[in-house]
């Protein structure tokens, strides 16, 4: 099957503490294809995990036929499956929805005792210069407890993500060490991409994780990266041709998000 070039869409944030100028190459999150079409079961896409390797080396997203949660750290693209298995993915693998960044950290801070989710948001939006750029996160460190989720591997006709997660598989982890990675975005992206917070876990011997629940941190280094640009590739599959956006997608994305 001929493969179309992907049409690229960029659309460049300024900041606002700065002269006005566009970000450097390395100060995008490339995403390809959005979250409303994920949400309405648009799960296959042509994009591959080595395309996405000369956009990032930190990111999130998922696999074809939504199988799994991925998680990119460090330049290493992984998925943890509905078994809570990690997998590497190889580079002819495809995704549906993914974000990736090259990351490099613009603000630190250690942090000890977070007794919740909220509590960890609530630390870094104190530490944000505004909440209008897009941020990557990488926070390292030990964790008392950590919850997250996988989902299933889907078959066609596929059903919208609200279906798929009403019966997601959950992971706890207690006394571990690992890292969360993903991305705080603005208001104002949403039917793009999360807005808020999306974040994902892997353990330190990367061996578990998904897509994240809950955690309480007993210590950990929080790095977050300024990232001005967004850079949006659609996807040229007939799913996302005909998919059609449903409106008002707040509450979907919150409940499939927490």
């Amino acid at each position: 099957m001929r493969r179309p070039a992907i049409v690229a869409l960029a659309v460049l944030f300024a900041l606002s503490m700065a002269c006005a100028q566009q970000p450097s190459s390395r100060d995008v999150l490339y995403q390809t294809s959005t979250i409303g079409a994920l949400l309405q079961g648009v799960y296959d896409g042509r994009t591959t995990i080595g395309d996405l390797r000369a956009h990032g080396d930190l990111g999130l997203g998922t696999v074809n036929a939504l199988d799994g949660e991925m998680v990119v750290l460090d330049g290493r693209f992984l998925t943890v499956d509905a078994s809570g298995t990690v997998h590497e993915l190889d580079d002819a693998a495809q995704t549906p929805f993914a974000a990736v960044t090259w990351f490099g950290a613009d603000a630190t801070q250690r942090v000890e005792d977070v007794p919740d989710l909220a509590a960890l948001e609530s630390l870094i939006e104190r530490v944000l210069p505004t909440p209008n750029l897009c941020y990557a996160i990488r926070i390292t460190g030990r964790f008392d407890y950590v919850r997250t989720r996988s989902v299933p591997r889907q078959e066609r006709p596929y059903p919208p993500l609200a279906e798929v997660v009403r019966d997601q598989p959950t992971f706890e982890f207690e006394q571990t060490t690992g890292t969360l990675v993903g991305f705080r975005l603005p208001a104002f992206v949403g039917g793009v991409n999360v807005p808020g917070y999306h974040l994902h876990f892997i353990t330190g011997a990367l061996d578990g994780g998904g897509h994240l629940l809950e955690c309480r941190i007993d210590e950990a280094l929080i790095e977050i990266d300024y990232t001005e640009g967004l850079m949006l590739a659609l996807p040229t599959t007939r799913d996302f041709y005909e998919w059609r956006e449903a409106g008002e997608q707040e509450a979907t994305i919150e409940a499939v998000e927490r």
